[in-house]
């Protein structure tokens, strides 16, 4: 079979159950997924559940007594990490072997002094904390002294907030860039995040004006070789901003789930060979690390009723692959990401009869695919399944 393009699909942390090792990330008894649908009693997903969703585990409200239409499994992270980052570049055939430093008591004073020696003004907050709650704690203090908010959570991110009437949203990109120059060997922490926010009458809004300033990847992933052949690589949503801005011809900015969606469709209407990479990030950032099971399962329910808009837009030498980079299960204590398994689903309209593809060991297998599929390469790192996918 004739396979020209891949779609990848990215359900930012919609895990599927937690990870042998994940006592070693005090993640034990995360399942995003399946935790999420007993909270708000079942989750009413019918176009996934014909996928197949059902059947890789036991989902309130999701049936596995179905004729699936797409291959399923689940595949387990080879990176010792649980962030974004890792979780991308894992997916496109890059393991991370040593975790992002994160810094759950703030900043050393030698890195904030390094920064704020570097943008030239001092610096407010410095410690973890959710992105709304500390500009509604800092605010009036950041407009009132011009200084910069810095914050980090759980994950391997330094954060800068500033109002864009007191720091433009040029200058707050330049002031990113200064750090990210600076956080470099012990420090070299996964993204430098720019968070623009407004103030009217009292009330802080963040803007959809975020970018994220990531460390490169440590090595070429499928989508620089893929690139580099003459193929199309499309990142739709945040993917520009994970890969470094490298690997991609082109970048489709995206700032909900909604809006992903339909830049993805509108690609893959276009009539080209090689990859698009989305990334749907409201289940994280909205729901997940605000502990809010009821808006994940909504955003879940939203996303199934696009899929079948998706699922007829594609072409037949399309192959379209559904699947996550982490999990964090807003049932659980804190707002963490959870060290999870993630779901796999990959559905084709001439793909052979659909069934399990088990529990794969690493993200690099969909990389693997990908590099057989249009560059028939191996990869260093993980196993193809496109053999199952098109061998009865």
């Amino acid at each position: 079979m004739m396979v020209n393009r891949v779609i990848v699909v990215v359900l930012d942390s919609v895990g599927i159950g937690q990870l042998p090792d994940a006592h070693k990330f005090g993640d034990v008894g995360s399942n995003t997924l399946v935790n999420t649908a007993k909270a708000v009693g079942r989750l009413n997903i019918p176009n996934m559940e014909r996928l197949g969703i059902g059947k890789i585990e036991d989902i309130a409200g999701v049936s596995k007594d179905v004729n699936e239409m797409a291959f399923y499994g689940k595949m387990g992270e080879a990176s010792v990490a649980k962030d974004t980052t890792s979780g991308h570049w894992e997916i496109m055939g890059v393991i991370t072997d040593r975790p992002f430093p994160t810094y759950p008591s703030g900043f050393p004073e030698e890195v904030i002094e390094q920064f704020s020696k570097s943008i030239g003004r001092s610096i407010l907050g410095n410690k973890t904390a959710s992105g709304t709650e500390i500009i509604e704690e800092l605010g009036a203090e950041h407009i009132e002294t011009g200084f910069p908010i810095v914050y980090t959570s759980a994950d391997s991110v330094f954060q800068i907030a500033a109002c864009e009437d007191i720091i433009s949203v040029e200058s707050l990109y330049e002031i990113c860039n200064c750090a990210r120059d600076i956080l470099k060997g012990e420090h070299n922490i996964g993204r430098v995040i720019a968070r623009p926010f407004i103030e009217e009458n009292g009330t802080y809004t963040r803007t959809e004006r975020r970018r994220d300033f990531s460390l490169p990847p440590s090595e070429d992933t499928v989508l620089d070789k893929v690139a580099i052949s003459g193929y199309e690589v499309v990142g739709v949503g945040k993917i520009g901003d994970i890969f470094a801005h490298r690997g991609l011809t082109r970048e489709i900015h995206a700032y909900n789930n909604q809006e992903g969606m339909q830049k993805t469709i509108g690609c893959v209407k276009e009539n080209f060979k090689g990859i698009i990479f989305t990334n749907l990030i409201d289940f994280d950032m909205k729901y997940g690390h605000r502990n809010d099971p009821k808006g994940y399962a909504g955003a879940l329910e939203e996303f199934d009723q696009r899929l079948p808009e998706l699922i007829d837009t594609l072409k037949p030498d399309d192959i379209l692959i559904i699947t996550a980079d982490h999990g964090c299960d807003p049932t659980m204590p804190g707002t963490d990401h959870s060290r999870e398994y993630v779901p796999l689903l990959v559905y084709g309209k001439k793909l052979n009869k659909p069934h399990s593809l088990g529990i794969r060991t690493s993200f690099t297998d969909v990389g693997a695919t990908i590099s057989e599929i249009l560059l028939k390469q191996k990869l260093d790192n993980g196993k193809s399944f496109f053999a199952e996918l098109i061998n009865s």
